[in-house]
């Protein structure tokens, strides 16, 4: 166990940086390297730095008892971490690989040591967890090792179990506020903009200002702009699926790449890489998931576009989120009546929703511009 502080304790310098914009998080991971529990579940809204704060948390715990303690927190603070006490599991395409958590948590888990007095197993993005790794997971939970912490991440902590969560102690994050996200971005009219659409999330941020994510927030908003317009040109929505296509397409060939290197560089070592269809496999699920969040970007940026419109409708002005497109949030705001603009919010929400159960991409979006033109054309 750790020696606790008497009164104000000392914050490591790795989590002071990455808990700047979340006190309440950082007075929690605190009392926890005091006396250090066996599971935590960090949850909060993407992009409010709950990975980064996991890692100088687990570079903490790693630290204690080594016979080398600035060397493992260097060590542990690197991604990837050579750490050997460390396992850092990120799902390879929409899920997580149920014999991935098994190899590299569970069966993991009841092993020493090999530095200090801890391992510590992270899995990011616990939400994409199924049903079979978190029945698998229970085991660990109820019975762990004396060395073993686990952390799970998550932002949507009702996509699970209520029996992992409640075996987990909640390590709270809040939505980086404007200013914050602004500080990471710099300044500029579109960087205020993508920090207020972000949600508090810098890498989202950031993306809707790079070429891509510019062009992604473009096309998302003609499509929005379409249904307003009376005059809605054949399958407004195809720009995004062809959006949504190509981000799959640039990621599954990055993750191609990455898997070659890699069995290169295991050939030169005299070991076997991926097999060829385990690759490929691999491949499809990065191609896949990519395509899904991207897609399920553009949904959210034409639903940022209606909940403005909402606003602007009902004189609501200074909290427009789309703050470099009030010229044309005006002119389509023009007669609009807020709660057919509201009512289109839900209707994009709840048709992000079901594209989450592999429901008919065309068919879904179809349907759906068919019901905002008919509500919202002039």
């Amino acid at each position: 166990m750790m020696e606790a502080a008497a009164s104000s304790p000392v914050v490591p310098e790795a989590l002071a940086e990455a808990t700047r914009h979340q006190p309440r998080a950082r007075a929690a991971l605190l009392a926890a390297l005091a006396s250090p529990g066996h599971a935590y579940i960090f949850r909060g809204p993407r992009g409010a730095g709950k990975a980064a704060a996991a890692r100088a948390f687990a570079a903490e715990l790693l630290a204690d008892g080594s016979p080398d303690p600035d060397d493992a927190r260097r060590r542990a603070l690197l991604d990837p971490s050579p750490h050997p006490d460390l396992a850092w599991l990120r799902p390879p395409g929409a899920q997580h690989l149920v014999e991935d958590v098994r190899e590299s948590v569970i069966r993991a888990s009841s092993l020493s040591p090999a530095e200090g007095g801890h391992r510590v197993f992270v899995i990011e993005e616990a939400e994409d967890l199924r049903d079979e790794s978190q029945n698998a997971l229970l085991k660990t939970l109820e019975e762990p090792a004396p060395f073993a912490h686990l952390i799970l991440i998550c932002s949507e902590p009702e996509q699970l179990a209520e029996t992992i969560l409640s075996r987990c102690a909640p390590v709270e994050f809040g939505p980086l506020a404007p200013d914050a996200v602004l500080e990471a971005l710099g300044r500029g009219q579109e960087a205020a903009a993508a920090a207020r659409l972000s949600g508090g999330d810098v890498g989202l941020a950031g993306l809707l200002l790079d070429e891509r994510g510019a062009a992604l927030r473009a096309t998302a908003e003609a499509a929005a702009r379409a249904a307003r317009s009376g005059e809605t040109p054949s399958e407004p929505w195809r720009g995004l699926l062809d959006a949504a296509s190509e981000a799959g397409q640039e990621a599954g060939a990055e993750e191609e790449r990455r898997l070659v290197e890699e069995a290169e560089e295991m050939a030169k070592r005299g070991r076997k890489g991926k097999l060829t269809r385990e690759a490929t496999e691999q491949v499809k699920r990065t191609e896949r998931r990519a395509r899904t969040q991207a897609l399920d970007l553009g949904l959210a940026l034409c639903g940022a576009w209606y909940r403005d419109l909402a606003a602007i409708a009902s004189g609501a002005d200074d909290v427009v989120l789309n703050d470099d497109r009030r010229a044309q949030l005006a002119e389509d705001a023009e007669g609009l009546d807020p709660a057919k603009a509201r009512a289109a919010v839900e209707w994009v929400l709840d048709t992000r929703r079901r594209l989450r159960v592999n429901v008919s991409e065309e068919l879904a979006l179809e349907a759906l511009w068919l019901r905002l033109a008919a509500s919202l054309a002039r």
